[in-house]
């Protein structure tokens, strides 16, 4: 099944893009959400179109993200748990750098410090 992605899909593709999925993925997931549409020739037409579109949204989202890293890595800020993209959990104690994911082309680090309870 060929579609068109109207927003970036984790694993998939970004917006914009025409990508092939199978049947029950994009009717039972994508379409139902508005992540995508099918690709016939009108909606391929209009990707032109929301291709400049979505090239300018994304360009301000990153500048937006890029300052929002400063502004939370200077006031300590609190970070919403589903953008911190640890690789495995950490165990043990001490220093370390975390990658906080902000925007799909923005990642910023936090530095945790681990101590060990009284």
């Amino acid at each position: 099944m060929k579609l068109i992605l109207r927003e970036d899909v984790e694993n998939l593709g970004r917006g914009g893009e025409v990508v092939d999925v199978k049947p029950g993925y994009g009717r039972n997931f994508l379409l139902p959400r508005g992540l995508a549409v099918m690709a016939n020739p009108k909606n391929v037409r209009e990707l032109e179109h929301q291709k400049a579109i979505a090239s300018a949204k994304a360009a301000k989202m990153k500048a937006s993200a890029l300052d929002v890293a400063e502004a939370l890595a200077a006031r300590g800020l609190q970070i919403d748990r589903r953008s911190i993209d640890l690789a495995e959990p950490i165990k043990t104690v001490g220093d370390f750098e975390v990658p906080v994911k902000l925007h799909s082309e923005v990642v910023g680090k936090a530095k945790v410090k681990v101590e060990a309870e009284a």
